[in-house]
C-alpha cells in the first residue's frame, strides 16, 4: 500500500525513524511522498533519493555524529574563541560536514537537486529569519526568493531545515537579486508538517501517515520559568509546539505515530549504542502497536 508520510524533528532521537520504516516495510506499506523538519528532512530526503530502511540503517550504524561538528579550528588552539564565533556568527558548527555528508548519501543514488526526484515527492520545512516565515523548499523558492526550484542542492535545502539555532551557524542563501537571507532550524515554526500535503480544499491524494518523536497531544505541559534561560527555553519550546499542536488538535490523531523517546537532548551527540538501540526499537514498537488498527 502505497502512503505519503511526515517525519517531525527531533535531533538525535530520530534514530527512532529507523524502527517505524522497519516496520512499515515489514507491514508492505511504500512510501510515495515525504516531507520533513529538521531531522525528520535528513531522513525525508534520504528516502525521497531511494534509501530503504536496512540501508539507512546501516549508514547511521557506522557514523560518528561528532564526527558532523565543524567548530573553527581557531577554537581548538583558543577554546575561549567560541564565544566570539559564538557572538558574531550566531553559532558553533559551521554546518558545513553536515550538508557534505548528506550531499554524498544522495550522490550514492544519483540525487543531487530537486530535478532528480519526480514533482512533489519531497518538501522540506525551514525559518527564514530575515523575513520572520516558514518556507516549504522547493515550493516557495521561486515566489519568495526568485531561485528556479529544479537545480536546487536538496542536500542544502536538509542543511537549512535542520540548523539547530545556536549550535550550528545560520544557512545564508543568496537570492537571484543578490540578497542574503538566514536560515535556522524549520521546528522553529513547524517541528511536524503533517499539513503539507493537503491541498487547499483539504483532501490527499493517498493515506497520509505522521511520525512524531513525542507523547500524545493532550493538555499542554506546564513550563517553569524562573530565569533568562528558562525563559530562552521556554520561547523556543513555544514556538515549536504551538503552531503544530493547535493544527493536529483540529486534524485526526488517529494518522499520527506518536513515538516515546528517553529525556535526551536533541543535539546530545554522545548518546550510547544502548541509547541508539532503544530508539529504533521504541520506533518499532510503537509503528507495529500503531499498524493494528490503521488504516481503518
Amino acid at each position: 500500500m502505497k502512503i505519503d508520510a511526515v517525519f517531525s524533528g527531533g535531533g538525535v532521537k530520530a534514530f527512532a525513524f529507523i524502527g517505524c520504516l522497519q516496520s512499515l516495510s515489514a507491514h508492505n506499506f511504500t512510501l510515495e511522498r515525504v516531507a520533513g523538519t529538521s531531522a525528520g528532512a535528513i531522513f525525508a530526503s534520504l528516502i525521497a533519493a531511494g534509501y530503504e530502511a536496512e540501508e539507512i540503517n546501516e549508514q547511521l550504524a557506522i557514523l560518528n555524529l561528532q564526527n558532523l561538528l565543524d567548530p573553527p579550528s581557531l577554537t581548538t588552539y583558543l577554546p575561549f574563541t567560541k564565544w566570539f564565533y559564538l557572538y558574531f556568527q550566531m553559532g558553533l558548527n559551521k554546518g558545513e560536514k553536515l550538508e557534505q555528508w548528506i550531499a554524498e548519501l544522495l550522490a550514492r543514488k544519483g540525487v543531487y537537486t530537486f530535478k532528480d526526484l519526480p514533482s512533489s515527492y519531497l518538501k522540506i520545512i525551514a525559518t527564514d529569519l530575515t523575513y520572520s516565515r516558514l518556507v516549504v523548499i522547493p515550493d516557495d523558492l521561486q515566489r519568495f526568493y526568485e531561485i528556479t526550484p529544479e537545480n536546487f542542492p536538496i542536500a542544502t535545502a536538509v542543511r537549512m531545515s535542520a540548523g539547530f539555532p545556536y549550535f550550528f551557524v545560520p544557512k545564508r542563501i543568496k537570492t537571484e537579486n543578490n540578497e542574503i537571507c538566514l536560515f535556522v532550524d524549520g521546528g522553529l515554526v513547524s517541528n511536524f508538517p503533517l499539513w503539507v500535503f493537503e491541498n487547499e480544499s483539504g483532501r490527499k491524494k493517498r493515506p497520509i501517515l505522521g511520525m512524531k518523536l513525542s507523547e500524545t497531544t493532550g493538555p499542554l505541559r506546564k513550563q517553569q520559568i524562573n530565569n533568562s534561560f528558562s525563559l530562552l527555553q521556554a520561547m523556543l519550546t513555544t514556538m515549536k509546539q504551538a503552531h503544530d499542536h493547535r493544527y493536529i488538535f483540529k486534524t485526526h490523531e488517529q494518522n499520527i505515530i506518536y513515538i516515546s523517546t528517553p529525556n535526551i537532548s536533541p543535539i546530545d551527540l554522545m548518546i550510547s549504542e544502548t541509547t541508539r538501540h532503544e530508539l529504533i526499537e521504541s520506533g518499532k514498537a510503537s509503528t507495529n502497536k500503531f499498524l493494528k488498527r490503521w488504516p481503518n
